[in-house]
């Protein structure tokens, strides 16, 4: 289970465990973008920041098998509908002087030509699709609320819960905009599950046998 703890500045000497998370509050927009820097490109560490508060999480190693699971999955599902789109893994988005956060996985879907090959700026158009694993705080919802992900999804024990953004709100729904005839809310949950029984290879193509199947 993950903890949560209020911390004073700076940050550069927190070592942190798998699966921790500190809160940091009264955090200006430069110091953020200071503490980025320090924390480097290369780390376990991902990051959110919005209303004055950053938070730093570390994920458990198995965070890493949904993380990528789910991303295969949609994928897979953006190949079998003749979509094309552009990936970015852990990212930095950014609302300038607001708001910053790193998805876990995201993709640009309908803009993703404009995406191909581009270094991402401050205030480019946010990705139509944002996916987290594990808990995810009101700091990262609000953060993805600011930079204007249109879909958020988020994995957490066993169950995805797919987030719409209207009107500057995320309302819960039952089914992605994105895959609207595809029960993603089922489909998740049992791929993951079982990825840990036959492994992500074998679960993945189970998935795709029984989608081309049932087209």
């Amino acid at each position: 289970m993950s903890t949560s703890t209020s911390v004073v500045k700076p940050v550069s000497q927190l070592k942190l465990a798998p699966g921790s998370k500190v809160a940091i509050p009264n955090v200006s927009w430069e110091e953020f973008e200071t503490i980025l820097v320090e924390l480097g490109e290369q780390r376990s560490a991902r990051v959110a920041y919005s209303n004055r508060t950053l938070e730093i999480m570390v994920p458990l190693p198995e965070h890493e098998i949904s993380k990528d699971l789910i991303s295969d999955v949609v994928k897979m599902l953006l190949r079998l509908t003749a979509r094309k789109y552009q990936p970015f893994a852990s990212t930095t988005f950014k609302h300038q002087g607001k708001a910053g956060v790193e998805p876990d996985a995201c993709f640009y879907i309908q803009n993703y030509q404009r995406m191909i090959g581009r270094r991402l700026q401050p205030d480019d158009l946010p990705p139509d699709l944002a996916i987290e694993t594990d808990v995810t705080s009101k700091t990262t919802l609000d953060a993805y609320k600011i930079i204007g992900v249109p879909e958020l999804w988020i994995y957490d024990s066993s169950k995805l819960t797919i987030y719409i953004l209207q009107e500057g709100k995320y309302v819960e729904s039952p089914t992605s905009p994105i895959f609207e005839e595809i029960e993603i809310t089922q489909i998740i949950p049992s791929v993951v599950e079982r990825a840990w029984q036959v492994g992500s290879v074998q679960a993945l193509e189970e998935l795709e046998a029984l989608l081309k199947a049932s087209h």
